[in-house]
């Protein structure tokens, strides 16, 4: 899929069917991950892909409905760097868009995911000093939301406001 198509096509998905996902999917979309913009390049980011149903069920307590996805992609950060919330956007938007350009679904979650930040981080053993921006739930979808965006006309101003 062309990358503009990816971008229009592009949905949050929140149905899945529990099919697995190949790990060379998994890997092209957390490659796409590690591509994306960062401040100053200290690329701040890593990435945990959880594909064990065990630990998916764990983790379902963020949002019922991740049980289904077939990997859970947890975005691991450093706060240190000036620029961490933005990079780890940008390396989430990667991946949410590379996820539709190979026919699966994806939802950002992170706002079920910071209440239980510390939970989490216990369960998959990240490092104190780190912080979980997000997980990122990836599958095959029942069926692509179909959402409308607004309009150009509404959003695009040329010059000024």
């Amino acid at each position: 899929m062309e990358a503009l198509e990816a971008i229009r096509k592009r949905r949050s998905v929140r149905s899945y069917t529990g099919k697995a996902i190949p790990k060379g999917d998994l890997e092209k979309i957390v490659d796409a991950g590690r591509l994306a913009a960062s401040g100053n390049n200290r690329q701040p980011w890593d990435f945990i892909v959880v594909t064990d149903r065990t630990m998916i069920e764990k983790l379902k307590v963020a949002s019922q409905w991740i049980d289904k996805a077939g990997a859970i992609v947890a975005v691991v950060m450093d706060p240190s760097t000036r620029w961490w919330l933005e990079d780890g956007s940008a390396a989430v938007e990667n991946m949410l868009i590379a996820a539709t350009a190979l026919g699966y679904g994806s939802c950002w979650l992170e706002g079920y995911t910071l209440p239980l930040e510390e939970e989490f981080k216990a369960l998959l053993n990240i490092p104190k000093e780190k912080r979980l921006l997000t997980l990122v739930p990836i599958g095959v979808p029942v069926e692509w939301p179909t959402q409308v965006k607004k309009s150009m006309q509404e959003v695009l101003h040329w010059e000024r406001y």
